[in-house]
């Protein structure tokens, strides 16, 4: 079993707030991976039934004996009301901890909000802490006029010995370093993320067909939304893969969105083809029959439409083509056939060549090129890869908990 890992913060979700969501992420991230989790906080409630809450305002900021220890420290006065405040506090928190091998804390160790829950945290032996390093409040010109020097404001301004730092930018990095006097190189960098899913209100169906085809760690993702049928031209997509993967050297995948084409009895002979074909390139992981997973409905299609970085639409014959309408509305480039009737809505906003005439290699290196020095797909790209929660906490944070 894993070991219980602990949060704490002066308030923790279902409140609202920077530091409250990014607790929810990691608290809920580690749960999924089989990790206890304990969430404390001076305000807030139950998130998640699998996660343990303990609330307790003298962990807060708002408690009346809080708010008053804070109004004398600010005046620089440390009163023998504020000792018998962390003496409750540090009874408090040996038991609010108590099974936990790692403490994550968010900004007690750095901020004046409640400074006795600071200096009771201090007093600890166990467990092991993790200062998650938000806010600095002797590097902010805003709560200068609250601190003096000595006990317990340098606190806010001293390594602790049982203490693991941990800053969510490069630059509060440099910041964080040069304050408590440590080597940059010894305080990882552990950005917030991303929930992509939630962001864009994906469907439980475009949910599932990313997990299962792990499209998010995908570098490029091309949209062809069509039947299997013959005049879509969906062979050459496949071989446009082929090429724009050989030519980039990176993890490109094709998503044909619908199942064969129903009025044509030589429909299922077409499919057996690109069947083929996609094993003979060695494509199977990365040329997506989505009718072998979902015949995806209109909110899941427009969900795609946000994944997708381009549209890719080879076919030979079309009445109109509602897929310039959709990528376009949806932002998204173009890369299609040289149809009239495409440059009729998509003018010439669109990339096109000859589906006839053009190779495979020739149209990859017009979609390679166009994202070569694409600064948007490169940063689409960049938070799909880095940026999401998951990611981090796998990648990130969990190494943070292994290493005493």
């Amino acid at each position: 079993m894993l070991p219980r890992i602990a949060f704490m913060h002066y308030a923790s979700p279902p409140g609202v707030g920077g530091v409250e969501s990014t607790i929810a992420y990691q608290a809920r991230g580690l749960a999924d991976i089989g990790y206890l989790v304990r969430v404390i906080s001076g305000a807030g409630g139950t998130f998640d039934p699998r996660i343990e809450t303990i609330v307790d305002p003298l962990f807060g900021s708002r408690d009346a004996r809080i708010l008053a220890a804070k109004a004398d420290l600010d005046r620089g006065v440390v009163t023998p009301a504020f000792e018998m405040l962390v003496n409750d506090i540090e009874a408090r928190l040996n038991a609010a901890l108590d099974g936990c091998a790692v403490c994550i804390v968010h900004n007690i160790h750095t901020m004046n909000k409640n400074l006795a829950l600071t200096t009771a945290l201090a007093r600890l032996t166990q467990p092991r802490l993790i200062a998650w390093v938000h806010d600095l409040a002797w590097t902010n010109p805003q709560y200068q006029a609250e601190l003096s020097a000595g006990k317990p404001y340098d606190l806010m301004r001293t390594a602790w010995s049982n203490t693991r730092y941990v800053t969510i930018s490069a630059p509060r990095q440099a910041e964080t370093a040069d304050l408590l006097g440590i080597p940059a190189d010894q305080i990882p960098v552990v950005p917030p993320g991303v929930d992509i899913p939630l962001f864009f209100q994906w469907t439980e169906m475009m949910r599932d067909i990313v997990a299962r085809l792990n499209l998010l760690d995908a570098d490029l993702i091309l949209l062809l939304p069509a039947r299997l049928t013959r005049r879509k031209n969906i062979a050459l997509a496949i071989r446009v893969l082929a090429e724009v993967r050989r030519i980039s050297g990176q993890d490109c995948r094709l998503i044909v969105t619908g199942p064969p084409g129903p009025h044509n009895p030589a429909n299922p002979g077409y499919l057996s083809e690109l069947l083929d074909l996609r094993r003979e390139l060695g494509l199977q992981d990365a040329a997506h029959f989505l009718y072998e997973l979902h015949v995806p409905d209109d909110t899941t299609m427009a969900n795609l439409y946000q994944l997708a970085d381009a549209l890719l639409f080879p076919s030979v014959q079309e009445g109109f083509g509602i897929p310039i309408l959709e990528a376009g509305i949806a932002g998204i480039p173009i890369f299609c056939s040289d149809l009239p009737v495409f440059r009729e809505s998509g003018q010439s906003d669109l990339i096109v060549f000859d589906p006839e005439h053009d190779s495979p290699g020739a149209i990859a290196a017009q979609i390679d090129g166009y994202f070569h020095e694409n600064a948007r797909h490169r940063l689409k790209t960049r938070v799909r890869h880095h940026y999401r929660w998951e990611v981090i906490i796998r990648r990130q944070l969990v190494p943070l908990l292994e290493i005493p």
